[in-house]
């Protein structure tokens, strides 16, 4: 009887068809599930970051002197459209976040197989890290969005046949643009520098049109301006997109052990505004591999662009060890080639049997799978369940009702609560009552009075300070 051909399988022949739709489905489930439910509300520092995208004006050239510029102009153009809610707050994350994971699909395919583009996908959209900066509504989304979009258009620069000037003006409008996140500007140099050693990079750059790459430089000029003109007038600025921490001297000693923590200490995981470790056991374990593989192939222009972009993160991270998100991208790359080697010597042992090279894959797949579950899992119950962590994010905003004309808040709540009522029509925030029936936040609510009664309490489900908010009534006549 003779042997069947495996690629004639409907599942052989279309294995990349479901995978990518599978890909395509988990990750629009889990970005809708972690913006509507996981954790559940919003922190301090979206809070922070909504006051500050409601503080830009162009009647006030200064409030656009601050970090991450880009990221705070979508989101107030988000809110001058639908208003602030939980929601919309971490809307810019979440639109960021859907491109990022398709950028680096496409990225993952450009630098190696599809197999191996489709397996690491699958675990870099649901690892915990990436699910919780996809929901956050501050900038951390812009570590990963950047360095993917830098990457991704400067293959295509490379490698595309047509439209070889809209890629090269595309790379240098994205440059220019992620200038304004603080460390953006370090995958840059790494890629200067392997553009600099590496001679088939050089090669490349000497055929590259000199007057596409004066346009595209006049373009980056051009978007780069503000940026310098803002650095002129605040300093601090600079400063701040270097990654230079604010105390100087750093205490070296205490950051190195800060950074082996995130990366390293498996067994006392925790959940604050960043999941640690990082990343899970076995994800280090492939990591691991994937930088013994990058050692191998130290010659080619992946590697050296991928070694020169660590050695740069290196001392920033050892000055400021809350920038843990940058590594996010360069470790994504090094779970690719440790998934690339153990694939590939599974393979040469069987290089004749197809059967058998099926078979090595199942261990590979179950690893996968569990990878994938034990991401979802410390996610999910790291930030919705767990007493310690959930608290940290409050549901106020979605709690405060609809009738509400008097919103009664602290001194310290003002800022934010302002910027709610800016795109909230009929609703006032004051510290003070201004009318017989309103309602107060808990933290003002020691403000309130002898003269007004307690109509209702609105709670949560927590187990303490589960009391939010409450609605008065004026009962002096």
């Amino acid at each position: 009887m003779a042997a069947r051909d495996i690629t004639n399988f409907f599942i052989y022949r279309w294995r990349y068809v479901v995978g990518y739709s599978i890909i395509a489905l988990l990750l629009a489930g889990l970005l809708i599930f972690a913006g509507l439910y996981v954790p559940g509300g919003v922190s301090p520092e979206e809070m922070r970051a909504t006051v500050r995208s409601d503080a830009l004006s162009f009647t006030d050239l200064s409030s656009f002197g601050i970090t991450s510029l880009p990221f705070y102009i979508l989101q107030a153009a988000i809110f001058h459209v639908f208003g602030v809610t939980d929601f919309t707050i971490k809307m810019p994350s979440l639109i960021l976040a859907l491109f990022s994971a398709i950028g680096l699909i496409l990225l993952l395919r450009r630098w190696f197989k599809p197999n191996i583009a489709v397996l690491t996908s699958l675990i870099a959209i649901t690892t915990g890290q990436f699910l919780f900066i996809a929901q956050n509504g501050t900038p951390g989304i812009l570590y990963v969005f950047w360095p993917i979009l830098l990457l991704s258009l400067g293959t295509q620069v490379t490698r595309a046949k047509r439209g070889r000037l809209f890629w090269k003006l595309s790379f240098a409008a994205a440059a220019a643009l992620s200038l304004y996140t603080p460390l953006s500007i370090y995958p840059l140099i790494a890629v200067t520098l392997a553009v600099a050693l590496h001679p088939h990079l050089r090669a490349i750059v000497r055929r590259l049109s000199r007057f596409k790459i004066a346009l595209s430089g006049i373009l980056g000029g051009i978007l780069i301006a503000p940026l310098a003109y803002l650095i002129v007038t605040t300093p601090k600025l600079g400063l701040s997109l270097l990654g230079v921490p604010a105390t100087w001297p750093p205490d070296i000693g205490a950051n190195v052990m800060t950074l082996l923590k995130q990366f390293f200490l498996f067994w006392e995981p925790s959940t604050t505004t960043l999941m640690t470790p990082v990343f899970g056991f076995g994800s280090v374990l492939i990591i691991g591999l994937g930088v013994y593989r990058l050692i191998l192939t130290r010659d080619t222009t992946r590697s050296y662009l991928i070694i020169l972009w660590i050695l740069c993160l290196l001392p920033v991270l050892i000055l400021n060890p809350s920038f843990t998100s940058v590594t996010f991208v360069p470790a994504v790359l090094l779970l690719a080639a440790g998934l690339t080697s153990l694939i590939t010597y599974w393979y040469r042992l069987f290089p004749l049997n197809p059967y058998a090279r099926i078979a090595g894959l199942i261990p590979i797949i179950i690893l996968v799978v569990t990878l994938i579950g034990s991401g979802l899992d410390r996610y999910i119950y790291g930030y919705h369940y767990s007493p310690t962590t959930a608290v940290n994010f409050s549901k106020d905003l979605s709690l405060i009702p609809k009738s509400t004309a008097n919103l009664v808040v602290s001194q310290t709540e003002l800022p934010f609560y302002s910027a709610v009522a800016r795109h909230r029509t009929g609703l006032v925030v004051t510290t003070k009552p201004i009318s017989p029936q309103f309602t107060v936040t808990r933290a003002a609510k020691d403000s309130i009075t002898a003269n007004y009664q307690i109509t209702r309490i609105i709670t949560t489900t927590y187990s303490t300070d589960s009391d939010r908010l409450y609605t008065y009534k004026n009962v002096v006549q």
